[in-house]
């Protein structure tokens, strides 16, 4: 087997087997040594001054990120593994092999790895300014984005995006599409990042059947509910992140309206009513474009609609972005949230086209859990306790 059929065949391991022996087998030092991206141990702990606390820039599941400076001036970001994480490794793993060929303006760049005994390292290219969650919900820190910047940022995330689904090496599924895990650079550019939880897509299967990881409040509700993995799902969380740019809301702790569950289910009515602008940030009054933000918030809800058929690819998410105010004729359906219930457009049983749809065979979605909780999918076997940071482990 050549090379490169080799390590297609290693990525798509985790879809046709369930063992995942192989793939947690595989060593990081191979992977640097294969993409020539190793960086040496002593570099990177000359770069952070010996992981000095001072360049501490956050902390994740997997372990600490640190800021760091080469000795050409280039600015770094070096994340490192936990020795105790070991669900963590898997994820850096995973990580490390889906960014090895991925290259675009709008997702983070993963300039090299380095392997030094314990200690396993993935090198980042530094983005100045914080994540836009960090921004977005902080009342302090609101008034920074302007309706010009989050529009930029919209058609940033929608871009990168549609690279990792139809234009890198092989369609990757994010997973995790937050405001948390969109960096903005100096100049306010969002990069896509973290993709412990991302997966490659087989092109020839209309979806994935996987237990449940993601956040909630961004997880798509066929995904929640029965494990089925498509394309479709970071389309829902991509929706989910553009009306809460322009709401100010998060959608996972919503509490606006107390007629409304979620912050989905609010943007709907209010777009039903012909009053979606009321949902738009106060911060934005000075800067705001009604008839464009109201396209924003029309195509938000076209892609968190509850039946994944109906959703568009992002592919047709940025060729909407790119229309004029008001000739946009599509008229989303309900949202998928928490407590919403809606039949399937399609019969059961109906085939449909690869890659569109996450939910075959299914008539309905129905869930009782509330906004800070998602429902057990019938392909999972057992509750799993939510961790710290929102997310439910990965088992699969």
């Amino acid at each position: 087997m050549t090379k490169p059929k080799k390590l297609l065949s290693n990525f798509l391991k985790p879809f046709f087997s369930s063992s995942n022996k192989g793939q947690n087998e595989e060593d990081l030092e191979k992977i640097a040594a294969q993409e020539q991206k190793q960086f040496p141990f002593e570099v990177l702990v000359s770069a952070t001054k010996d992981f000095h606390p001072d360049n501490k820039l956050g902390e994740g599941g997997f372990g600490p990120v640190f800021k760091g400076i080469l000795k050409d001036g280039r600015e770094i970001a070096v994340k490192k593994l936990s020795h105790s994480s070991s669900q963590g490794t898997k994820q850096f793993k995973n990580e490390a092999k889906l960014l090895a060929r991925v290259q675009h303006r709008n997702v983070v760049n993963l300039l090299g790895y380095c392997a030094h005994g314990v200690e396993k390292l993935l090198v980042y290219e530094y983005v100045a300014n914080e994540s836009l969650d960090k921004i977005l919900f902080k009342s302090a820190n609101r008034d920074v984005l302007n309706w010009k910047q989050r529009h930029d940022i919209i058609i940033g995330i929608a871009r990168g995006l549609l690279y990792l689904h139809e234009g890198s090496h092989n369609c990757i599924i994010h997973r995790d599409i937050k405001a948390s895990n969109i960096l903005l650079d100096d100049k306010w550019v969002p990069k896509i990042a973290d993709f412990g939880m991302a997966r490659l897509y087989p092109e020839d299967q209309t979806h994935v059947n996987t237990r449940v990881a993601g956040t909630n409040g961004y997880m798509a509700p066929e995904y929640v509910m029965y494990g089925h993995l498509s394309v479709k799902a970071d389309v829902f969380s991509f929706g989910v992140v553009v009306l809460e740019l322009i709401s100010g809301q998060k959608n996972s702790n919503f509490n606006r309206d107390p007629d409304s569950r979620s912050l989905l289910e609010w943007a709907y009515k209010l777009y039903k009513k012909g009053r979606s602008w009321e949902i738009m940030d106060p911060a934005l009054a000075q800067s705001a474009i009604p008839d464009e933000i109201a396209m924003y918030i029309q195509i938000g809800l076209l892609c968190t609609q509850s039946d994944p058929q109906v959703r568009p690819t992002m592919q047709q998410v940025v060729v909407m972005l790119s229309k004029k105010p008001g000739s946009l004729d599509k008229e989303p359906t309900r949202p998928g949230y928490p407590g919403s219930r809606i039949r399937s457009r399609r019969p059961a049983g109906t085939s449909h086209t690869t890659g569109t749809s996450g939910a075959s065979n299914l008539s309905t979605f129905s869930s009782t859990s509330s906004s800070n909780t998602v429902s057990a999918s019938r392909s999972i076997t057992a509750r799993h306790r939510l961790d710290p940071h929102g997310k439910r482990p990965i088992g699969d």
